[in-house]
């Protein structure tokens, strides 16, 4: 009879779901299928570390399993699981620094891994299942008002950085346009860019707060998770909330929603969120994907 282990044992209790293989396959390749192999014997390992049992059912996003637990006292709290890149190595950073004010609080963490034992949130109340758009887009707004009211810590990636790196990906991207508007749009993205990139601003930004990333709790209402921490301007963090279940006829009162309860520059903000529509239509590119019809119907809403 074969011997048990610790990690056999967590294999029959977690499930790993079969798209979140797909989408580490898809994104990461051989290290995000090594990184699935490898997630029984990760899971009993940080049981076992951090005195924590299963207490429900595994749930995932596109690159982490998170597995509900409870601690040694009893207390509730996630298991999250995942691949340290450069999107997540920064995340327990920015939770140490929100501390829980306005997003979920950080317990553990092992650098190593960059497995996280979280606070546990109420997965069933998500702001993406709140009939008004307009009352989610109000909840978004004043949690980045909270999460961008403190400058980045040091060591966090620079928007700076990422947008010049941008840019100089712009040229050989037209040319695999083929659509004569979607050109011009994209080539107005790039030149609204460039006339912010010289001051692109030192609040620590979530970078990818959309609805999904929005969860109640019983100390707070809402608050975010999953955060891929950046230094830079909050104008760059308005994107997501606006194409989240987009309409657009409120694209303007999204934006401008948005820019008021932040205290934003209107004309900087629209610059750096015509920065975040470039940014998502290289990554379609490089990925030879058709330009997203939303994303190209905000970006000409924006531009004017």
């Amino acid at each position: 009879m074969p011997r048990l282990t610790k990690a056999s044992i967590v294999a029959k209790v977690i499930r790993v779901p079969g798209e979140l293989i797909a989408s580490q396959e898809m994104f990461n390749g051989d290290a995000g299928r090594a990184f699935v192999a490898d997630l029984p014997r990760r899971a009993a390992e940080f049981l076992q570390r951090w005195r924590l049992r299963v207490d429900g059912p595994s749930l995932h996003g596109v690159c982490a399993l998170v597995l509900p637990v409870r601690r040694a006292d009893g207390t509730p709290a996630a298991l999250k699981l995942q691949l340290l890149d450069a999107e997540s190595e920064g995340e327990p950073l920015a939770l140490r620094v929100w501390d829980g004010e306005g997003a979920v609080r950080l317990l553990e963490h092992d650098e190593a891994t960059c497995t996280l034992l979280l606070e546990r949130l109420d997965q069933a109340r998500m702001l993406t299942h709140l009939p008004d758009t307009r009352e989610a887009v109000l909840v978004i707004a004043e949690l980045l008002a909270r999460l961008t009211s403190v400058p980045a810590p040091a060591g966090m990636r620079r928007l700076g950085d990422v947008v010049r790196a941008m840019l100089e990906q712009v040229p050989r991207a037209l040319e695999r346009i083929p659509d004569p508007a979607d050109r011009r749009l994209m080539e107005d993205c790039a030149a609204a860019v460039r006339e912010v990139v010289s001051e692109p601003g030192d609040r620590l930004l979530h970078w990818d707060l959309h609805f999904g990333n929005v969860l109640g709790a019983d100390r707070a209402p809402w608050l975010a998770i999953d955060p891929k921490p950046l230094a830079g301007d909050p104008g760059f963090d308005l994107l997501p909330s606006i194409h989240n279940r987009y309409d657009p006829a409120e694209t303007g009162w999204r934006f401008d929603a948005l820019t008021h309860v932040l205290g934003l520059d209107r004309e900087r903000a629209r610059a750096w969120t015509l920065g975040r529509v470039l940014q998502n239509c290289l990554w379609e590119i490089k990925d030879g994907r058709p330009l997203e019809a939303v994303q190209l119907e905000i970006g000409r809403r924006l531009r004017g």
